[in-house]
């Protein structure tokens, strides 16, 4: 009898002794996870020079960035083999999509019923177009720029457009001023970093005569006073603009044969802002909130259609500033609505 209560008395005790372990070697492995995330943040930080205020914004950012690291390696985990494009931890790691939408973001889509769209449509009968396009391949691109946390996307689509064309006309590529258009366009529906339309901004560049060079009126990144010295020293000059017709991916692509072109999406996912490379194939609506600019398309190795668009977050995001999008996709209005606002200069 005394030797089965000792027998029961040591169980129980081996019993503790295991348990113990097995929380101890849990929370351990915990802190250990743990520990991990906070040395990549601290590594994030460093690569991106970011700083926060003090401890209490610090916390904040690295919960942010803990969840936003998360996302991306389980989306990347879970769609390998069947989904054609990748997810990274880019400059944008520690934003919510709220706040990260809210400054990247500048595209006034409900104002754009303010103005008239041209009826004229000079691609209209273009009936031979290449099977792809790729306008940095012929010089008439500049390499990728940076809003920052100016909401002036609309300014950096309509210049981009208008190097182009200028390029184009010219045989010249010239790096124009985003600046001359945020602080000096202010009269209609474009408000500088507080958002704007690609139109307003060609409209602006017919009425004032053309565009200064980026080097006489370099960015900065907030709305400023307009300098009318600079913006004076005409580096460019467009003639008109015209509107591609509604929800038309053939036109567009008619359309981008033969120039590059400012267009609107929406670009307000988590997909969106974590992009890395591939053909982006991603759930978006159609609520245009981002202008950027086509500057080709062709097809994937893997026989998938695409839009090759340069944007304005800097080389970090995307392939080196650059997202490829499905072309020739089942809505009308293309992947993320590229093909209802689409436009560009003349010369």
């Amino acid at each position: 009898m005394v030797a089965k209560i000792q027998f029961h008395k040591i169980s129980l005790a081996l019993f503790l002794c295991l348990g113990f372990l097995a929380v101890h070697a849990t929370c351990r492995t915990l802190q250990d996870a743990s520990t991990t995330m906070q040395e990549r943040h601290e590594q994030w930080m460093a690569q991106y020079g970011k700083v926060y205020k003090d401890l209490q914004e610090k916390e904040k950012r690295f919960r942010i960035f803990s969840e936003n690291v998360n996302y991306i390696e389980a989306f990347n985990n879970a769609g390998s083999g069947n989904r054609p494009y990748k997810l990274g931890i880019n400059q944008f790691a520690d934003l919510t999509n709220e706040e990260f939408t809210s400054t990247r973001n500048g595209f006034k889509g409900h104002l754009y019923s303010s103005i008239d769209r041209t009826t004229t449509f000079r691609y209209e009968n273009v009936t031979d177009v290449p099977t792809s396009v790729d306008w940095r391949q012929k010089g008439a691109v500049t390499p990728i720029k940076n809003q920052g946390q100016c909401g002036c996307c609309w300014a950096f689509s309509a210049v981009a457009a208008t190097e182009g064309i200028t390029k184009l006309k010219t045989g010249t590529l010239i790096s124009l001023s985003e600046q001359e258009l945020v602080d000096c366009d202010t009269k209609g529906t474009d408000q500088g970093c507080e958002g704007g339309l690609m139109d307003g901004a060609f409209k602006f560049m017919i009425q004032n005569g053309g565009l200064t060079t980026q080097t006489k009126y370099p960015f900065q990144g907030v709305d400023g006073k307009c300098n009318a010295k600079a913006a004076a020293s005409h580096a460019a000059t467009i003639t008109g603009h015209e509107d591609v017709p509604v929800n038309n991916e053939q036109a567009l692509m008619n359309a981008v044969a033969n120039q590059p072109v400012s267009v609107a999406i929406d670009a307000s996912g988590s997909d969106f802002q974590f992009y890395k490379s591939g053909v982006f194939t991603g759930s978006c609506g159609t609520e245009l909130d981002h202008g950027v600019t086509a500057v080709g398309y062709g097809v994937s190795d893997d026989g998938t259609k695409y839009w090759l668009v340069k944007n304005s977050w800097g080389t970090t995001w995307g392939e080196e500033g650059y997202i490829r999008m499905k072309r020739d996709v089942d809505a009308a209005e293309g992947l993320c609505g590229i093909a209802k606002l689409a436009s560009y200069p003349t010369a």
